[in-house]
C-alpha cells in the first residue's frame, strides 16, 4: 500500500456510493445504463466512499476494473467489510489483513481511506482497537466511525492520534457529533440532517453553510478534508454535496478543478 494522495489543505467531497436509481435526472442523463454510472459520476466528483465492500469484499480484479474506469487523481475511500467489524466485531483482524491489503493494493493511486464502521452497540474497547488499527495493511490511512457514545473520550481521541487514525465526524440523527481532528486528514460523513431517521431529507443551506466554515477552517489549519453524502435518497446526497463544494470553494477563494476537488494550498 502508499499513501493517499491528499495534500494540506486539500477538500474532497463527494457521496457514499454512486449507484442508484433514485439519481436518474439527478447526476445521470436520460438512458445512461447502470453500467457507466461510476464514470458519469467521475465527471461530475473526484472521490467515492465505496459501499459495496461492507456487505462483500470484492475480488481484487474487481478493484482493478474500478481503477481504470475512473481519471488519474480520483480517490475512492473503501468501506471495511462487515464481517470485521459486525460479525467478529473487530475481533481477529488478523485474519483480515491480507484479504485487505490485495484490494487496496489493486485500486493503486486512486485508494483513498480504508473505513471502519464501528456497530452502535459495540462499546468502548481500546485493545481491541489497537490491535486492529496494528493489524490493517501497512501504509493504509485508517478512519474509524465511532458509533457508541462510550468512545468519546479524551484517551481514545489520543489513541487515534498516536496511531494516525482519523477520527470520523457523524452528522446523523442520535449519532454523537464531536468535531475533533485526530490525524492529517479530517473524515466526515453525512447521514442525513433529520432527527429521528438517518439517511433522509436534505441539508438546509444554513446548516451546509455551517459545515462549510468548519471545513475552511481545517484546511486553513494545514489539514486534507474528505467529505462524503449518505443521504442518498431522491439525490439529496449529490445535491448536498454540490452545494457544499461550492461553500467550500466561495469562502475559501478557490475554484474547483473539473472534477470539483478544492484546492490544495
Amino acid at each position: 500500500m502508499q499513501d493517499i494522495a491528499l495534500a494540506p489543505g486539500e477538500v474532497r467531497i463527494g457521496t457514499s456510493g454512486w449507484s442508484y436509481d433514485d439519481w436518474r435526472g439527478v447526476l445521470y442523463p436520460p438512458g445512461t445504463p447502470a453500467s457507466r454510472r461510476l464514470e458519469v459520476y467521475a465527471e461530475s466528483f473526484d472521490t467515492v466512499e465505496l459501499n459495496a465492500s461492507f456487505y462483500h469484499w470484492p475480488h481484487a480484479d474487481t478493484f482493478r476494473a474500478w481503477r481504470a474506469r475512473v481519471p488519474a487523481g480520483f480517490l475512492m475511500t473503501v468501506k471495511a467489510p462487515r464481517g470485521l467489524t459486525h460479525a467478529r466485531r473487530l475481533d481477529a483482524p488478523e485474519e483480515w489483513s491480507a484479504r485487505l491489503d490485495e484490494g487496496l493494493s489493486a485500486l493503486g493511486d486512486r485508494c483513498g481511506l480504508l473505513l471502519l464502521q464501528l456497530p452502535p452497540d459495540l462499546a468502548r474497547d481500546d485493545e481491541r482497537l489497537v490491535r486492529t488499527l496494528r493489524a490493517m495493511p501497512a501504509g493504509t490511512r485508517v478512519a474509524v466511525e465511532l458509533r457508541h457514545p462510550s468512545w468519546l473520550h479524551d484517551d481514545v481521541f489520543s489513541l487515534l492520534e498516536r496511531h494516525r487514525t482519523c477520527y470520523c465526524i457523524m452528522s446523523g440523527a442520535h449519532l454523537p457529533c464531536e468535531l475533533r481532528v485526530t490525524a492529517e486528514t479530517v473524515y466526515v460523513r453525512f447521514h442525513g440532517p433529520d432527527p429521528q431517521q438517518l439517511y433522509v431529507g436534505s441539508y438546509s443551506d444554513d446548516a451546509l453553510g455551517r459545515w462549510s466554515q468548519r471545513i475552511v477552517g481545517w484546511r486553513s489549519a494545514g489539514h486534507s478534508v474528505v467529505c462524503y453524502f449518505n443521504n442518498d435518497g431522491a439525490g439529496n446526497a449529490v445535491r448536498d454535496a454540490r452545494r457544499l463544494r461550492a461553500m467550500v470553494s466561495a469562502a475559501a477563494g478557490y475554484r474547483g478543478s473539473a472534477g470539483g476537488r478544492v484546492g490544495s494550498a
